[in-house]
């Protein structure tokens, strides 16, 4: 039932009769039923037809291409002289975080060639007394495809940032 009550509150808000009136009722056992004819202990529903009407008022891109469009009249602006002056900094705020992450790729190479010179390795006594040692090649690699991540994030950071700081230019 209330299946069937939400279908018919669905299709009367959108059918073209539906700003006709609408009833609510809610009986003894709390079940809500929507209707377009008024029932004992049924409430009209107001709805404001133009509050259900969706409208595109959005502003089409002109044929040029550009999707540029003008700044308001009342939005605040920054002289030339302060825009450069923010522009200036930012350009060092990025040369200074590009600076940073080179020296952190170089030492996160310097890591990974130390990492890769020290296999894992571990000891295991024989039955005889003797020890011998075996390489652990899963925990190995698993330490250098970390390195290797650590390298591969300071490199994609240089690229960005070097990218951002080319389009200041």
């Amino acid at each position: 039932m209330k299946t069937l009550s939400l279908f018919l509150l669905i299709t009367l808000a959108f059918s073209s009769s539906a700003f006709a009136d609408i009833y609510k009722r809610i009986d003894a056992d709390g079940h809500v039923t929507y209707s377009n004819s008024k029932t004992k202990g049924a409430t009209r529903l107001d709805f404001d037809p133009d509050a259900n009407t969706i409208a595109n008022d959005r502003p089409k891109p002109n044929s040029s291409g550009n999707k540029r469009t003008a700044t308001p009249e009342g939005f605040p602006k920054v002289d030339k002289q302060t825009q450069s002056q923010r522009d200036g900094k930012r350009q060092d705020i990025l040369q200074n975080e590009l600076d940073s992450e080179k020296v952190a790729l170089e030492e996160a190479k310097k890591a990974y060639a130390e990492g890769e010179s020290k296999p894992e390795v571990y000891q295991k006594r024989n039955a005889n007394g003797t020890t011998s040692t075996f390489r652990n090649v899963p925990k190995f690699d698993e330490k250098l495809k970390s390195l290797q991540a650590d390298i591969d994030s300071h490199q994609n950071n240089i690229d960005l940032l070097q990218k951002e700081l080319n389009s200041l230019h």
